[in-house]
């Protein structure tokens, strides 16, 4: 759903996945990326990567557990383009699960979710009664049954019918509003790991409520996707010395993400092994994956 030209909000965008699929989409013809990161040199050089394919970048030094300004951010970036798709990737992990830790990792990883998803929301929100508002305003009889249409969430699933009746113009005015959202879970939100508790914790949190949000978000034309990847390459997975199966590069991941996101699928969690193997473990009786889990090696080891 998502095509060439596109503005594109990305935050955690100074390393990992988060600047993978940065660079990804300049790559692919994002008209505008709007990134954020709390390191000034490593954004950087996200930006000048992504610049490199003629993308307009607009990067900012953004800590996402600051409500007002992500709020004001992302109005920002909605004044200079009508924002398509906004990924709230930005997440922390720490070695030992001290209470200074377990705060930090849940104001980023759920909090920090929050302060973004919800101006998102708002801003795609305001943009629909806008377009609405404007064909209620059009004499042509056409404009007013495409509005009507929109509104009904129909423009999406179009029969060869209203194919017809609403032909290219009318066709072409439904591709060109997506509103999508997508929030950065783990493989790891799946269970409670005794490996890494409040990680693991926050990151079910974020996975349940994306979930919940694309049905809540569906009538308003808001696509609503939550991204499970297992261990790919990134600061946070340079710190485990446990094995680490199906480790994968981050440019890999963001190509099977942006895939995705532009199929709309709702869930996209990868690699299927992995999910698999995850899933099971979270359905079975508790003193069973208990012995699993007893039988995994520490994430980080105190002998590295």
């Amino acid at each position: 759903m998502l095509k060439k030209g596109q503005n594109i909000l990305i935050t955690g965008a100074s390393s990992g996945i988060g600047q993978a699929l940065a660079v990804h989409y300049a790559r692919n013809g994002a008209k505008n990326l709007f990134i954020c990161g709390r390191n000034a040199d490593r954004l950087n050089e996200t930006r000048v990567l992504c610049q490199k394919f003629g993308t307009n970048v607009h990067a900012a030094i953004i800590d996402v557990t600051d409500r007002e300004l992500v709020r004001n951010w992302l109005n920002e970036c909605e004044k200079i383009a009508d924002i398509n798709l906004i990924i709230a990737n930005a997440g922390v992990s720490s070695v030992t699960e001290t209470p200074e830790n377990i705060r930090n990792t849940f104001n980023t990883n759920v909090f920090g979710v929050i302060n973004t998803v919800l101006p998102a929301i708002d801003i795609y929100k305001a943009r629909r009664e806008r377009l609405l508002g404007q064909k209620d305003n059009a004499n042509s009889s056409l404009d007013q049954f495409i509005a009507r249409t929109k509104a009904k969430k129909k423009a999406f699933f179009r029969n060869p019918f209203s194919r017809k009746y609403l032909g290219d113009i009318g066709c072409e005015l439904y591709k060109n509003d997506n509103k999508s959202i997508a929030i950065v879970s783990s493989i790891a939100g799946y269970h409670g790991l005794p490996a890494c508790p409040s990680y693991s914790a926050s990151k079910a949190c974020v996975k349940a409520w994306g979930a919940a949000l694309r049905g809540q978000l569906k009538p308003f034309g808001i696509n609503v996707s939550v991204i499970c990847p297992g261990f790919v390459k990134s600061r946070i997975t340079d710190q485990n010395t446990c094995p680490m199966p199906f480790f994968m590069p981050a440019d890999k991941a963001a190509a099977i993400i942006a895939a995705r996101l532009e199929k709309n699928v709702g869930l996209i969690a990868f690699p299927w092994p992995l999910r698999f193997a995850a899933w099971l473990v979270s359905i079975l009786p508790e003193r069973l994956s208990g012995l699993i889990y007893n039988r995994l090696p520490e994430k980080v080891s105190d002998k590295s």
